[in-house]
């Protein structure tokens, strides 16, 4: 695998390094020593799988807060999708900052998205599929969200929203954490 860090530090694109041969290829999508190795998260404690029927649907920002705040390895396994990241936390230098990357069925690449950074994603494709692996279990009560369009980030979507959810679209305005919960 092939990990480049994102300008938000400890997130990173990760590219796959196919071995081809007659039949295709095989390539390694995690190794907990490459993980290990690069200062990441090797824990994988769930994972997720969300299919989406329609180009321009939203889901997102969401993190948990400390004492579970989770890690996501996250891939589009069909289709596309605009993977948008948050850095969240207080003591950063990129606090606040977010970036934009393409994840496609076609590139393979993962992005790995640290704790303490809310994550989201519009699909570019109908029928996409994304698949994440998460570094800690869902727990409700420590999750939370701000919408994709709050001006306390400024995040452009590349297109117009065709569909979001009502729990989605109607978190409130970004606050920060001043407290565990």
């Amino acid at each position: 695998m092939i990990f480049t860090e994102t300008e938000l530090k400890g997130a990173f694109l990760i590219e796959i390094e196919p071995r081809h041969d007659s039949r295709g290829f095989f390539s390694r999508t995690f190794c907990m020593k490459e993980f290990e190795a690069h200062g990441l998260k090797p824990i994988v404690a769930q994972c997720n799988l969300s299919f989406n029927y329609r180009k321009g649907t939203v889901r997102g920002m969401h993190y948990q807060i400390p004492p579970v705040s989770e890690s996501k390895l996250v891939r589009c396994t069909q289709g596309a999708i605009y993977d948008v990241i948050v850095d969240l936390r207080p003591d950063s230098p990129t606090y606040r900052a977010h970036i934009g990357v393409e994840l496609t069925a076609q590139n393979r690449c993962a992005l790995y998205v640290p704790e303490m950074f809310a994550h989201g994603f519009q699909t570019l494709a109908d029928e996409t599929e994304v698949s994440y692996q998460m570094g800690e279990f869902y727990a409700p009560g420590y999750d939370r969200g701000f919408r994709y369009d709050d001006s306390a980030f400024k995040i452009v979507m590349p297109l117009p929203v065709s569909q979001i959810s009502e729990k989605d679209q109607s978190w409130p305005r970004f606050e920060p954490e001043t407290s565990g919960k």
